[in-house]
């Protein structure tokens, strides 16, 4: 390796009390690649004038001496390996004596694409591993199989044949100029000792650099990077002192805790349901009662990080977490301190915070692998983009949740969802869609019912569908009114449609993650229902594991009549599912007008279907589904949609709870359907008004959690018990469909992103 392409390499020696100077010197001299330069360091060592004299006898130009009466330990190394101009550097303990072709295996090595941005050496440490207890020993642990190791370690046979990733280099580190800049990222855990450590982890945290020992022939000792191993033998080595080795594996356990990602975690990946993050105190008493219910909920691991002492101590915490400060001592995982101003101290500038946040979530969440990473969503802006940033890193598609605060008491069903549901937490798009006409009274109670709901922090448009013979008071309450949570948007037809086309044309999906809730103006809803909405839709339509692929809409409402029969006879789910569980939600195949999330993919199914079905004269509708008084229907945009779900089985989730309590209700006033006298004469308030849910329904749900998809009970269009199976066979036999199929055994699919009737199906 000679000429113009030969790479600059500065050696630097430090030495104290042993006498192995001239020896490093003459294997250094004997190098098959020469060095640039050799610095010998004495840092308030009692040998300096014998090391200066040793330097001027080679009398070599290369070669100089740096002496100072001030011990600098085990760091003024690496602060002089900052004033290099060569390219790379190799700084050696005094016990070290390399092999004469080390320098041009070291050199080779790092100049490969794969190594470049690495630190090599001779000698390495893998931290320790974790015990059945679940904490981790210290790493000098006496005869314990998970205290890690050294490579190699001649001690035990233990040999090095290729190049093996550690966590940390012992006694030698080879590494370009450039690199050596990061040990000095964040303020070292202690002056003292540790340097090995703090390298490695300051490598791989700010420049994704790892740290790797070089295999050896062990038939030619030139090749060898310690060619007399002495580090297993030399009983002056600083790691057999207790307190030492205490400080030690506080350094090294706080670099796990602040996102070291070792050998250990990366042989043995962790997967955990939520990593909470708080910034203050407040932030963790604000995220405990969620935090507290993933805990304790069988099955579930979920752990938190602050932001560390000069914010929120793991001390600080604990106690806010009415937790032991104990857990702070021991070696386990729980609260995560993540030493906030490490990198600067106090500082007037967002960097260092957003820096340190960054980077120390970032490893976090490599080894830990949460479904969520869970915040308050008044978190500082700086912090939160770090938290951003720091999730979308992780290629297993953790997602970042910002709570507001007084809506976390109201998630716990949160630790219920599975770990497979949770990250798709922020990925549907629900809209609150509101057809109205002419009845500001109504609308003005229906919009403060939505302006006092829980929103999540989530994004909801909400859009006004008005006819064109609209009043001039509907129009003013529109304009006026504030919608926080997101765009509002106000469509006014040119020509008088009618209710059909009213509501069937007041939402079209753009995604196959755009939900349309359709309200009427009449209505008003619990401050749950956007709750009750995004806990159904996570577990039973974005968990992965769940196949319910008959499901179309949710339904706020529980109906008190059975409304397809003639007599409409009174019907009250708590008392007919009293034997399954008196508040089972279940599906039934009724659509709700008073009140539902309707699904993308059945939409632009619905779409089509009415289009190919819509006649102004009900009695030519092709589809007359037995003893249904639907079959009357004149203008009915739901009597397509029942149509349409009875001949290829779909159902709605509909709740279920005391005294019929929902998540809406339906005032029955005067409008399209329901005239003035009709109110009077065939409408009794009493029939169609439930109770608003005021408070968590949670605790009502059977087991307090939405029960299994497979454990919904089904009901058919007559509220009688009926298998999913067999609501489809009961719409095949009808064969009223737009496409003729075997009257036994299917029923028509469609294309899912245009609606269009595709095929017949076999179920």
């Amino acid at each position: 390796m000679r000429g113009p392409n030969r790479p600059k390499i500065t050696v630097i020696l430090n030495h104290f009390k042993r006498k192995t100077l001239c020896a490093q010197l003459d294997t250094l001299l004997r190098q098959t690649l020469p060095f640039h330069h050799v610095w010998v360091l004495s840092f308030g060592s009692p040998n300096e004038l014998s090391l200066k004299r040793i330097v001027d006898r080679y009398n070599d130009s290369r070669i100089s001496f740096i002496g100072s009466t001030y011990d600098f330990k085990y760091y003024g190394r690496f602060q002089i390996a900052l004033q290099t101009e060569a390219d790379l550097v190799y700084i050696l303990d005094d016990d070290i004596i390399p092999g004469k072709k080390m320098l041009q295996i070291l050199a080779h090595v790092g100049g490969t694409e794969k190594y470049k941005n690495s630190v090599l050496g001779s000698i390495g440490r893998i931290l320790p591993f974790r015990q059945k207890d679940f904490t981790f020993p210290s790493y000098r642990k006496f005869r314990s199989k998970e205290a890690g190791l050294y490579l190699p370690d001649p001690a035990y046979d233990i040999t090095v044949d290729k190049i093996v990733q550690v966590d940390f280099l012992s006694s030698s580190w080879f590494l370009s100029a450039e690199l050596v800049k990061a040990l000095f990222i964040e303020t070292p855990f202690t002056f003292a000792t540790g340097e090995d450590l703090h390298l490695s982890y300051q490598l791989q945290k700010y420049r994704n650099a790892g740290s790797f020992v070089l295999p050896v022939d062990p038939n030619d000792k030139e090749t060898w990077g310690d060619g007399e191993h002495r580090l297993a033998y030399v009983s002056e080595t600083t790691v057999i002192f207790k307190d030492i080795v205490q400080v030690r594996d506080d350094q090294w356990w706080k670099a796990i805790s602040t996102g070291y990602v070792t050998q250990w975690a990366t042989m043995y990946p962790q997967k955990v349901d939520a990593l909470f993050y708080a910034h203050s105190v407040d932030e963790v008493k604000a995220l405990a009662p969620l935090l507290e219910k993933f805990r304790s909920t069988v099955g579930k691991k979920a752990y938190i990080a602050v932001s560390g002492v000069n914010f929120c101590s793991c001390e600080d915490a604990a106690t806010a977490l009415s937790w032991p400060k104990l857990v702070c001592k021991e070696r386990r995982f729980k609260i995560f301190d993540l030493a906030i101003g490490a990198l600067s101290g106090l500082s007037n500038s967002e960097v260092p915070v957003l820096q340190a946040v960054y980077s120390s979530m970032k490893g976090l969440i490599k080894i830990h692998n949460p479904s969520v990473v869970i915040t308050v969503a008044d978190i500082d802006t700086n912090v939160r983009k770090a938290l951003k940033m720091a999730s979308e890193t992780n290629s297993n598609g953790t997602i970042l949740i910002l709570l507001p605060r007084p809506s976390v008491q109201r998630v716990l069903w949160m630790a219920d969802l599975r770990s497979t549901a949770l990250p798709n937490w922020n990925r549907m798009r629900i809209s609150v869609n509101i057809i109205s006409q002419n009845r500001a009274h109504s609308l003005r109670r229906l919009l403060k019912s939505l302006s006092n709901a829980y929103y999540l922090g989530d994004e909801v448009p909400i859009s006004f569908n008005v006819d064109s013979k609209v009043d001039e008071a509907t129009i003013r309450l529109i304009n006026s009114f504030g919608w926080p949570h997101g765009p509002k948007t106000l469509r006014r037809r040119i020509i008088q449609g009618g209710l059909i086309r009213a509501v069937s044309e007041s939402w079209y999906p753009s995604s196959d993650d755009d939900y349309g809730l359709l309200l009427e103006d009449d209505i008003e809803v619990s401050p749950y229902y956007y709750l009750w909405i995004k806990y159904a839709l996570l577990a039973y339509h974005y968990d992965p594991q769940v196949s319910l692929p008959e499901l179309s809409s949710i339904s706020l409402y529980t109906p008190k009549l059975v409304e397809v029969v003639k007599e409409r006879p009174k019907w009250n789910a708590t008392e007919f599912f009293k034997q399954i569980h008196p508040n089972t939600p279940y599906l039934h195949q009724l659509p709700c007008s008073w009140g539902a999330v309707f699904f993308p993919k059945h939409w632009r199914e619905f779409y089509v279907y009415m289009n190919m079905r819509f006649t102004e004269n009900p009695k030519e509708n092709p589809v007359q589904i037995p003893k249904s008084r639907t079959n009357g229907w004149q203008a009915s945009w739901k009597k397509f949609l029942i149509d349409m779900m009875y001949l290829r089985g779909y159902v709605s989730l509909y709740p279920n709870f005391p005294n019929q309590a929902s998540f809406s209700t339906n005032h029955m006033e005067p409008g399209a359907h329901i005239s003035a006298n009709d109110n009077v004469v065939n409408h009794d308030k009493n029939d169609f008004e439930v109770p608003l849910l005021k408070e968590d329904f949670g605790t009502l749900l059977p087991g307090g959690k939405l029960p299994p998809a497979s454990r919904l009970p089904s009901l058919n269009l007559f509220n009688q018990p009926l298998s999913l199976k067999g609501l489809k066979s009961a719409g095949a036999k009808l064969g009223q469909d737009v496409l003729r199929c075997n009257n036994v055994t299917e029923i028509v699919i469609v294309d899912h992103e245009t609606g269009l009737p595709q095929s017949c199906y076999k179920f």
